[in-house]
């Protein structure tokens, strides 16, 4: 099955979790703020699970997205079928791509298939439904053993696939990949081109899952039916990296191993936070660091993620069970530096370009350079925020920082830092 996951490496995607995101939390309510979220550049908006939501075993007064009653329905509190055409169709007027959260490890205990089909779900060794991840309490797991599960899934999938342009699969790890392959090829006659997010998983998720018995696919795996995985294989890394625990350079090492992992197109989802992960502004506190990781991530070789509000810096990460309005208000707003990432990923350079990223431990600085031919790009992310000298094997001259439209002067290969980060055009021919 012939694909194109490289184009997805210019690309931004916005999620959007449509109960918090508006004080009216219905689809109504996010239309009035597309026009804002396309400026920011964004490509594709990943809407969160819309379903209705069970009500067994809910966790918190309106329960979690992710326990789903009827995968064919429409949460009545956002509105109706009718008003989910009128937001995708005015985020295509936008240009944007929409896509939906799947949810096809787990459902709620009520969804609409229990009655109708008990077979298709896991039993637990007494004989009852139940899940395989024990802090899951509002869920009960499907069964793939039942091909005839395959069929409902997959012409749920065609469903919608009908109207938006493609899905992001919860932990799709634990669902068979041979499923999601049978999967791509059916939806891909509905709607060509469809896009494929995986939520891959942590390693030791799947390690926990496979001593169990259970399926736990790899991000390699995963990626003969998915065009973008999670980066959660090298997350804990990073973490590490932020607490002091490990270097830059044994971070950026871990990136490197993904160039000869993964096939040769392969792309990763990159984000600072999503909405299972602490924000990024609450882990680091000083805005000027966290400008320069934001630089990092959205610049690193993959698709990069906003996870709505984190372009106003907001600490608070909103709960998923309960109404929880996103607070807009405030003076930090990093949209500015978004716009300009996101029109700086769109180079060539990133989809097709040579990748490699080194530090300078004790400036605390990383260096990502994309290379074809004679054009590279230089993104340099002062982390550490340190005021240094760096060498960056440029030919003396004077260059243009795209984001801010400053000459930046270069003497025997090395560059005084402010601690503001930068991203360099050069030619390689005269090095």
């Amino acid at each position: 099955m012939e694909r194109d996951s490289k184009r997805l490496r210019n690309s931004m995607i916005y999620s959007v979790f449509v109960r918090n995101h508006t004080n009216e939390g219905t689809f109504r309510g996010l239309e009035k703020d597309l026009e804002r979220i396309r400026n920011l550049g964004t490509d594709i908006i990943w809407l969160m699970p819309i379903y209705p939501i069970g009500r067994v075993s809910r966790k918190g007064t309106l329960g979690s997205p992710y326990a789903i009653q009827d995968y064919r329905g429409i949460n009545p509190e956002y509105g109706t079928m009718e008003d989910f055409l009128s937001l995708v169709g005015k985020i295509h007027k936008f240009g944007m791509k929409c896509i939906l959260d799947i949810v096809y490890n787990h459902t709620s205990p009520d969804n609409v298939l229990v009655k109708e089909h008990p077979e298709w779900f896991y039993k637990k060794s007494e004989g009852g439904f139940g899940n395989k991840t024990s802090d899951w309490t509002d869920v009960i797991d499907l069964d793939y053993k039942n091909r005839e599960l395959w069929q409902y899934q997959i012409d749920t999938l065609k469903f919608w696939a009908e109207m938006v342009d493609g899905f992001r699969c919860d932990v799709a790890s634990l669902v068979p990949v041979e499923f999601w392959n049978e999967a791509r090829r059916a939806v891909e006659e509905v709607r060509p081109g469809c896009i494929w997010l995986a939520e891959t998983v942590h390693p030791g998720f799947i390690i926990e899952n496979r001593e169990q018995g259970f399926i736990g696919h790899s991000d390699c795996e995963i990626y003969q039916a998915f065009d973008i995985t999670y980066d959660y294989d090298i997350r804990s890394a990073w973490e590490r990296c932020l607490k002091g625990e490990i270097t830059l350079n044994t971070y950026l090492s871990a990136i490197g191993q993904q160039e000869s992992m993964y096939p040769e197109d392969y792309c990763k989802l990159r984000f600072l936070e999503n909405h299972d992960n602490p924000r990024a502004a609450d882990m680091i506190s000083d805005k000027r660091k966290l400008v320069n990781w934001m630089v990092f991530s959205c610049l690193l070789k993959g698709t990069a993620l906003i996870y709505a509000g984190q372009e106003r810096m907001m600490k608070h990460a909103p709960g998923l069970f309960d109404k929880d309005v996103l607070n807009w208000e405030g003076d930090n707003d990093l949209s500015s530096l978004i716009q300009k990432l996101s029109r700086i990923k769109r180079d060539d350079l990133f989809r097709e370009g040579r990748f490699s990223a080194t530090a300078q431990e004790e400036a605390g600085t990383i260096l990502m350079r994309y290379e074809k031919k004679t054009e590279g790009i230089l993104i340099i992310a002062n982390v550490g925020y340190k005021a240094e000298c760096i060498i960056t094997n440029l030919p003396e001259g004077i260059y243009k920082d795209e984001l801010t439209d400053l000459e930046i002067p270069i003497r025997n290969g090395e560059i005084t830092m402010t601690g503001e980060p930068l991203v360099i055009r050069y030619h390689r021919q005269s090095m």
